[in-house]
């Protein structure tokens, strides 16, 4: 039994690198497969498999998809650009704006609607200043990869970890008296600024920018999202006993139900449209299949199994441990989709940190969030706001070896990575 799940659990992995159009597709088949194993030795019922799906990520997931297309149907992110970067002397700062920029967005909102946001903004700035938009563009999805990893609503690895590890969204700036993720996170992302000054020290020019006069459609969306951060932020001051488990989630889809309700009476069917064409139907459907297949996987013990490997790596050496769950989730990161990855190691983390007490979980799922968002920024297709950045390039007839972007992404991630992994293990394991 437990070598049929293992065998379609890698089976899975391996299907996703090769077909990652099919993630849903393939995500479904193996949660079939997986869950109707368990049912049928008796190793989970249906109970398990409906508990296993974590409604308040989806929920969470599912609401600020749609609060953030709302806000960018406004044209409020591409009217704050456009003013920022009409200010600015030289493309070598407006890129380094833009990327600070992009970091900033998405450590609330997704990262790829971050790169959607500012991708024509980029492109319009490289083609101003004779500068080719390939590595501005590269910048801009590695910035907003990078930063996704910093608060709980920016990505879906930092919902997994909150709803996991029991985060409320102030929990990811102060924990338990320490600086939590926010700061290693943002110690890695200034780091970073002097590898984009290097990468364009040569584009000093005085910048010719002339601003594009766009108007914001409207300030409603825009107040709707800080809202919902704030919500978010004032629900994270109550205790998990005195709240839903899908507390989170229900508030995003209340914001997401009148963004779209504004949207759709504001603009018609064209707002409606737009709300509904921009959710991300297959990471919703490929993550609620995932949580039944890790659940499958718990179950018949490969969790346990997984964590006495890495238990072994490390040994009873802590440093060692941390050091080994870092770098290790980079280099599978830089391959896989950090997705499933994240949610089959927070597990496993869990089980370490039993076996371990001595060990601070914090400091392991700290260490897991950095290697593996982080380590997307490695290769071209190791993150998702990566494939869109350069499929925009591609899409607007420009041509992005492997090369453009590892001159990039790799001294990128290795700063960011080891600023990261630096202040963790000073901060949760020292």
């Amino acid at each position: 039994m437990k070598i049929f799940v293992l065998v379609v659990f890698i089976l899975t992995y391996a299907a996703i690198i090769v077909f990652p159009k099919r993630k849903p597709v393939v995500a479904g088949i193996s949660a079939a497969l997986c869950a109707g194993a368990c049912l049928i030795f008796g190793e989970m019922n249906f109970a398990d498999v409906f508990y296993a799906i974590d409604l308040n990520v989806v929920l969470m997931l599912l609401g600020i998809m749609i609060t953030v297309s709302a806000f960018s149907y406004s044209e409020m992110p591409d009217f704050i650009a456009d003013r920022l970067i009409a200010k600015v002397p030289n493309a070598l700062i407006a890129v380094v704006l833009l990327s600070v920029l992009s970091g900033v967005i998405s450590a609330f909102i997704d990262n790829v609607a971050t790169v959607l946001m500012l991708a024509p903004i980029g492109i319009a700035v490289a083609l101003k200043t004779g500068v080719s938009p390939i590595p501005v563009i590269i910048c801009i999805a590695v910035s907003s990869n990078l930063q996704g990893a910093a608060t709980l609503v920016g990505d879906t690895t930092s919902i997994m970890l909150g709803s996991f590890a029991d985060m409320s969204f102030s929990e990811f700036f102060f924990l338990d008296g320490k600086l939590s993720i926010f700061w290693a996170v943002e110690l890695g992302a200034v780091l970073t600024i002097p590898v984009i000054v290097f990468i364009f020290r040569k584009n000093r020019e005085q910048l010719c920018y002339e601003s594009e006069n766009i108007k914001i459609k409207s300030v409603v969306p825009t107040v709707l999202l800080a809202a919902n951060i704030l919500a978010l932020i004032a629900v994270s001051f109550i205790t998990s006993e005195n709240k839903p488990a899908i507390t989170n989630g229900l508030i995003c889809i209340v914001f997401a139900a009148i963004s779209f309700a504004f949207t759709a009476i504001k603009y018609k069917k064209d707002g409606a449209k737009r709300c509904a064409a921009d959710i991300d139907y297959s990471t919703v459907l490929f993550l609620v299949f995932l949580f039944v297949i890790i659940s499958a996987v718990e179950s018949v013990g490969i969790i346990d199994d997984i964590s006495g490997l890495f238990a072994n790596l490390g040994g009873k050496n802590v440093f060692l441990l941390y050091t080994v769950i870092v770098f290790g989730s980079v280099i599978f990161s830089a391959f896989i989709d950090n997705i499933p990855f994240v949610a089959t190691m927070l597990p496993v983390i869990k089980a370490l940190c039993a076996a371990l007490p001595a060990v601070s979980p914090y400091l392991l799922y700290f260490g897991l969030l950095c290697g593996a968002t982080l380590g997307g920024n490695l290769t071209p297709v190791g993150a998702s706001a990566n494939v869109v950045g350069i499929g925009i390039l591609n899409k607007a007839g420009y041509n992005v070896k492997n090369s453009d972007f590892f001159k990039i992404g790799i001294p990128f991630t290795l700063v960011a990575v080891l600023g990261g992994y630096t202040f963790c293990w000073f901060v949760w394991g020292a």
